[in-house]
């Protein structure tokens, strides 16, 4: 019993230190984002003081160099968007592709799976020499973008949480008389909650914070991403703005950490449901 005791303290202790680690970048961002720039440099990790404090400075002058605002709606578009439009089609296609269990589904699923492993750096020239030839270089083209690369994850996790449906509630509907639409929307849509939340939160972090796609993508000259602005505050010669940054940071993170926050309790219950092996 003594031993088992230990045990539970080391592990509490251990994690402890992570959380730590893991939170420790957040509040240095989040201090600095309150100190004069000439303090960030020289003493990052100091509590802003009476001669390092500049209030909501950074913040002001942050937001009006990256034009804050328009980027965070075009940041939210493509999320929300894209999101929606990943958990509508993948988990039409996952029923289909378990209720269905033919060679062809049998494949295609194996093809999305197959998907999630291939790296990003592979396809970026060809895909961005692909969506200028289809304009696709705005906030609607790159929605169709995001649903190819985010649906390879959420296939796989819709598919496993089908095979744990009784297929009788869906036949007893089809008895009733809806036809396969009415009964995806009234029967199993609402069973695939947990997962839906899941891959909502998981594919909404990747695609608020992702730099690299909307910037081989978009017209940036048009559209910029809260990325895309916060980068933009980098001048020439290496010259940076670091109140700014910060200061830009902090408000890139927020809408993130409320958003993870607020549902954080269902990633647990969705990926281990949709980890089920049928």
């Amino acid at each position: 019993m003594s031993e088992k005791r230990h045990k539970g303290r080391f592990l509490t202790i251990f994690f402890s230190v992570i959380c730590v680690l893991y939170v420790l970048p957040i509040v240095v961002i989040l201090i600095n984002s309150f100190k004069k720039k000439a303090y960030i440099s020289k003493d990052p990790f100091s509590i802003p003081s009476e001669k390092t404090f500049i209030g909501f400075e950074n913040y002001v002058n942050g937001i009006e160099k990256t034009q804050f605002l328009s980027s965070l709606f075009w940041s939210v578009f493509i999320t929300v968007g894209s999101v929606v439009l990943i958990i509508l089609c993948t988990s039409m296609c996952a029923w289909y592709i378990v209720r269905s269990d033919s060679k062809f589904c049998r494949v295609l699923y194996y093809v999305f799976v197959f998907s999630m492993i291939v790296p990003f750096q592979m396809v970026m020239f060809t895909l961005s020499k692909t969506a200028d030839t289809l304009s696709l270089s705005t906030p609607w083209g790159i929605i169709l973008v995001y649903l190819g690369f985010g649906a390879g994850l959420a296939v796989f996790m819709f598919s496993g949480f089908v095979k744990s449906v009784p297929v009788e509630i869906e036949e007893a509907a089809m008895i009733d008389g809806c036809s396969p639409i009415k009964t995806y929307f009234s029967i199993v849509f609402p069973i695939l909650k947990p997962t839906c939340i899941s891959v909502a939160i998981l594919e909404t972090m990747w695609i608020f914070n992702d730099y690299l796609l909307p910037y081989l993508v978009l017209d940036i000259r048009k559209y910029k991403t809260v990325p895309i602005a916060i980068q933009y505050l980098k001048g020439g010669y290496g010259s940076i703005d670091m109140g700014a940054m910060m200061a830009m940071l902090v408000l890139s993170i927020i809408p993130i950490i409320i958003f993870y926050l607020s549902l954080q309790k269902y990633i647990i219950k969705g990926v281990a449901a949709g980890a089920v092996k049928g």
